[in-house]
């Protein structure tokens, strides 16, 4: 019994997915459609390029979206989930690989996210910091008592949560969570303040394009970032994905619920390690793996 699970941003790396290219011509005529759909040659990047040019948030989320999607279509019948769920970005991996969304449609909605996190990036100063070694209700009431835009914004596992905001309510807050006793209280190397009310106009960019593309009931329940709450219902998994921009992703919670729709062992597709890491942070016995052709 199964869980699937997608990476999101942060999990890239120079030379990623060329495997995947040279192992098969299906992939191959995947990357090709990927160029011409983005209108740029991402295949070049991700299997050539930088870290500094797979930073840029419009190479960074498609490539990730690239690597874990077909990956998922070359397992075949391996891929045989009881679950899917995905970690921010990676929620449209999982929806692409349980067939809720076409290729072509998610990798678009992707290039568009991506596109509207940037300009709301450019519009506010804002950033993230990673909380460690405190409750998740202490960061909840610290976050809410300090002045300015920040909020909790991914809870990835127990005693680790990131914040999110204006710069100078990010600052303040970390210099309330350290001195409420977190481990850390560490801004992160990030564009802006993502799953943040100062999302909105990215969300609100978003929201056409999601209302604007066919959505189809997935071959099992998605578990998704908003309310960790298992779903099949097209018109649901739409609402959830726009309010996932400006909204929390509940991963630590999304893990619970797919250990308890059945799931004894998740499989990570894509690029990294890391949800594998948080699924150990919950259940150091739970057996974790990744995806392999």
């Amino acid at each position: 019994m199964k869980a699937f699970v997608f990476p999101g941003q942060g999990a890239q790396f120079s030379g990623m997915g060329k495997d995947l290219y040279d192992a098969s011509e299906q992939a191959r005529t995947r990357f090709e459609q990927a160029n011409a759909i983005l209108g740029f040659d991402i295949a070049s990047i991700m299997f050539e390029g930088t870290d500094e040019e797979l930073k840029q948030t419009r190479v960074t989320q498609p490539a990730i979206f690239l690597h874990s999607v077909i990956l998922a279509e070359l397992l075949g019948d391996s891929f045989d989930p009881v679950v899917v769920a995905g970690h921010s970005l990676g929620e449209f991996s999982a929806l692409v690989a349980a067939g809720a969304l076409t290729f072509e449609d998610g990798l678009k909605l992707v290039s568009e996210r991506a596109l509207a996190m940037q300009a709301a990036c450019e519009a506010t100063p804002s950033t993230m910091a990673a909380v460690l070694g405190l409750d998740d209700a202490v960061v909840e009431e610290i976050c809410a008592a300090t002045e300015g835009v920040v909020v909790a914004a991914n809870y990835n596992c127990p005693g680790q949560l990131v914040i999110s905001g204006a710069v100078p309510a990010v600052e303040a807050a970390c210099a309330a969570l350290t001195e409420a006793g977190a481990r850390r209280a560490l801004l992160l190397p990030v564009g802006g303040a993502f799953h943040s009310p100062l999302m909105e106009p990215a969300r609100e960019r978003l929201a056409a394009a999601i209302d604007a593309t066919a959505f189809h009931a997935p071959r099992c329940p998605i578990v998704q970032n908003v309310n960790a709450q298992a779903e099949n219902e097209p018109a649901h998994i739409k609402t959830n994905l726009i309010a996932q921009l400006t909204g929390a992703v509940r991963w630590t919670q999304s893990m619970h619920t797919m250990m308890e729709l059945g799931a004894t062992e998740v499989v990570e597709v894509g690029p990294g390690k890391v949800l594998q890491g948080l699924f150990k942070k919950v259940d150091r016995a739970f057996p974790t793996s990744s995806a392999s052709l």
